[in-house]
């Protein structure tokens, strides 16, 4: 369960400091891969994650190359030392590393060979789960499958997630989809609240999962 953005907020801040007792739930901190200029240690949003005492951190790193060059206006692999020094961060201290590729499908669809880069990069690391988000939300079933599978040829599907967003009504298609196509995680929210038209509904995708022969066998 993601319980936030420790650092980014009072709130977030303020739970994780007294995070409640859970037996059957990983509480998972929230934030983003380093900024380049600083060393992983010296990241005052990474340093944040830390002091959580969190089991488990979920990063959200650049996937595409547009966004690199743009939003960040780093070169590529800077970009990939931010994301390989972030997760390396982690795993040192024993955390279970999660990798959010955000705009993962958008950007496999431009460069697949930098897409691909920067989530070998993750999971090369040690990263339990490689996350691939579908950030604007506008992937249909169809590319999810055959995107997926392609992925899976190069990381275990026990090692895959899915993030999907709603703008096309196809977030819990796609989450089904992808598990068919190998993921073993999916990321979701309850009544698939989220920002924009929402995240993929649990309270539709977990009767499915449990229920549907495709999934229960």
């Amino acid at each position: 369960m993601e319980g936030g953005w420790p650092g980014a907020n009072t709130l977030d801040t303020t739970f994780f400091n007294n995070p409640p007792k859970l037996e059957n739930t990983i509480l998972t901190a929230f934030g983003m891969t380093k900024k380049t200029g600083r060393s992983a240690e010296n990241d005052p949003g990474l340093s944040a994650l830390l002091n959580t005492n969190a089991p488990a951190i979920c990063l959200v790193g650049k996937s595409w190359d547009f966004h690199v060059d743009v939003a960040l206006g780093i070169t590529k692999e800077e970009n990939l030392e931010n994301i390989r020094e972030s997760a390396k961060l982690f795993i040192k201290n024993k955390k279970e590393f999660m990798f959010d590729a955000e705009h993962f499908f958008d950007g496999y669809k431009k460069n697949p060979e930098y897409a691909l880069a920067c989530i070998q990069t993750a999971f090369d690391e040690g990263s339990r789960w490689i996350v691939l988000c579908d950030t604007n939300g506008g992937t249909l079933p169809n590319e999810v499958g055959e995107i997926v599978s392609k992925v899976n040829k190069l990381i275990p599907g026990k090692n895959l997630g899915i993030h999907a967003h709603n703008d096309t009504e196809n977030a819990v298609a796609n989450s089904l989809t992808a598990v068919l196509a190998g993921v073993r995680q999916i990321q979701g929210t309850i009544n698939g609240l989220g920002e924009r038209c929402g995240n993929a509904n649990l309270i539709s995708l977990i009767p499915s999962l449990v229920l549907k022969k495709s999934f229960s066998d």
